[in-house]
């Protein structure tokens, strides 16, 4: 029980991280030039570089939260006990039954008017 309470403090403390690490990075050759292939003649290993450490970080958050959420539900899969919010609560006493139809009045024929002729 307390494996799954440790796991899922270090789960949002990565969300966090991960949030913060990812909104910190610049666009790569986001550029008019990189939509159409375009090279970027000014660096030296291409267009991609080499990996930052915001990248490196950006990579580790993220292999941690894939394997914490993995866990957390492996968790949740092997919890015993109600699977249900509602399976603990009992179906009241009073039974419901539907109502019957109210039988249809034949047609009338108001007092002033003649039946039609055929």
């Amino acid at each position: 029980m307390w494996i799954s309470v440790l796991i899922t403090i270090v789960h949002v403390i990565v969300c966090f991280f991960l949030i913060a690490v990812v909104l910190l990075q610049s666009g790569k050759s986001g550029d008019l030039a990189a939509a159409f292939g375009g090279q970027g003649s000014q660096t030296a290993f291409g267009p991609r570089g080499a990996a930052s450490a915001l990248s490196r970080a950006t990579t580790w958050s993220a292999i941690i939260f894939m394997v914490t959420s993995i866990t957390l539900s492996i968790f949740a899969a092997r919890r015993t006990g109600p699977t249900s919010v509602l399976s603990g609560v009992h179906p009241s006493q009073t039974k419901s039954q539907p109502a019957s139809p109210k039988p249809a009045a034949p047609p009338t024929v108001p007092q002033n008017q003649a039946p039609a002729k055929k």
